[in-house]
């Protein structure tokens, strides 16, 4: 695998580039885990709030659970307030993590009404004094998630990798959309392309990689360090798996059989009720499960029962029934 689809942060060197980007509500330590195990070697919790995480908040200490296939781990803070990120990330030194993430492109507009997430980018001062502050205060890699800018009058995205740069971080992931397009239209990979030549830290790039081929056109277009890949690899974290065998072969490896499929998401259910107990297990399970079936015969008539699932028993139940309608068809 050449240098090119490699990425070093501080002491983490990825064997492959490709990696799971993190997403609100989906990307918990056993969803981590699965995608870590088919490839992703660098990892993300979801956004732990900085002031949450002060105020010891009982809603932050799930958000920091590791999963033992993680291999690198990111752990992603957000706010908006300098001594509070600094803080935290001091006191993240104690936790297993090797990076820390800030998030500033984030669009939910709970997060950006308190200026925090992808309203930061509205304030490029204050984003140098957050980086600053999280970098001196932690003695791990600082990296920062922004986005190609706020809206179509202020797509400031370089002018942000400069001042992140400056302010001692150690990389960049930059997402191609405005915080207005939330994730609609088609990502920029322009920008993600611009800011690549315009900072000398590594960048990585996120933004409508669906498949191996869209990997290898970003790779190709931006020349960014890494890729991330995020719904994507929704009921799909075979995406890693994919890559990681083509870059190690060129080879083309076929997709999972429906049989695997259906493994990895009775395994996902075991997993999720050992970390979060049957009833929210069964339940948060519900979103994966309509994703592991996404594109197969049948599948509108599987997302009525799967919204119905109540007990690891009827997921059993579901997969078998599903499974032995196939082989009779």
């Amino acid at each position: 695998m050449d240098a090119k689809h490699t990425l070093t942060i501080g002491d983490v060197k990825l064997s492959c580039n490709a990696i799971l980007a993190p997403m609100a509500g989906i990307t918990d330590a056993t969803f981590r885990g699965i995608c870590a195990r088919e490839g992703s070697e660098l990892t993300y919790t979801e956004m732990v709030s900085a002031k949450g995480m002060s105020y010891n908040s009982k809603n932050t200490a799930p958000l920091l659970l590791i999963h033992p296939s993680e291999k690198y781990r990111t752990v992603q803070l957000f706010g908006s307030e300098p001594p509070f990120l600094a803080a935290m990330a001091k006191k993240l030194d104690d936790y297993p993590f090797d990076i820390i993430d800030i998030n500033m492109g984030c669009p939910a507009t709970k997060i950006v009404r308190n200026g925090e997430g992808s309203a930061l980018m509205k304030d490029p001062s204050l984003i140098g004094h957050i980086v600053e502050a999280v970098v001196k205060a932690s003695s791990k890699p600082v990296s920062v998630k922004i986005r190609k800018g706020y809206d179509e009058q202020s797509q400031n995205a370089v002018e942000v990798a400069k001042v992140i740069e400056n302010a001692g971080a150690s990389a960049i992931c930059i997402h191609g959309r405005l915080r207005s397009q939330f994730y609609s239209g088609v990502a920029d990979w322009d920008i993600i392309k611009v800011v690549k030549e315009s900072v000398k830290i590594p960048v990585i790039g996120n933004g409508d990689v669906t498949d191996l081929d869209s990997y290898l056109k970003i790779q190709a277009h931006t020349g960014c360090d890494a890729v991330m890949i995020g719904r994507a690899a929704q009921g799909n974290p075979w995406i890693f798996r994919e890559i990681k065998k083509f870059l190690e072969t060129g080879e083309k490896i076929a997709p999972p059989s429906v049989s695997e499929r259906m493994d990895t998401a009775l395994f996902h259910t075991t997993e999720i009720i050992k970390a979060k107990g049957e009833y929210i297990g069964v339940r948060e399970m519900r979103k994966h499960l309509g994703w592991y079936v996404k594109g197969f015969p049948g599948a509108t008539e599987m997302r009525k029962e799967i919204v119905k699932l109540q007990t690891f028993d009827d997921v059993v139940r579901m997969v078998d029934g599903y499974l032995t309608y196939l082989e009779n068809r």
